[in-house]
């Protein structure tokens, strides 16, 4: 029998960015992919797998290689 994974929102942080990777619809509203606030995304977009962590930035400067 194969395991499941159960997505949640309680993964993340409240305040953490995210990266919504496709189109999520609501009966409310369409949020388009791109780069959102945990708090601002529906408990459907979790829980549909939608949802990825956004890469850290690095505190290197690719502009000071010399």
């Amino acid at each position: 029998m194969p395991l499941e994974r159960r997505l949640s929102r309680d993964a993340y942080l409240q305040n953490e960015i995210v990266i919504l990777k496709q189109l999520c619809l609501t009966p409310s509203r369409m949020f388009q992919p791109g780069r959102y606030k945990v708090s601002e995304l529906p408990d459907e977009a979790f829980t549909m797998g939608l949802v990825e962590r956004a890469p850290i930035p690095s505190e290197e400067n690719p502009d000071d290689a010399e």
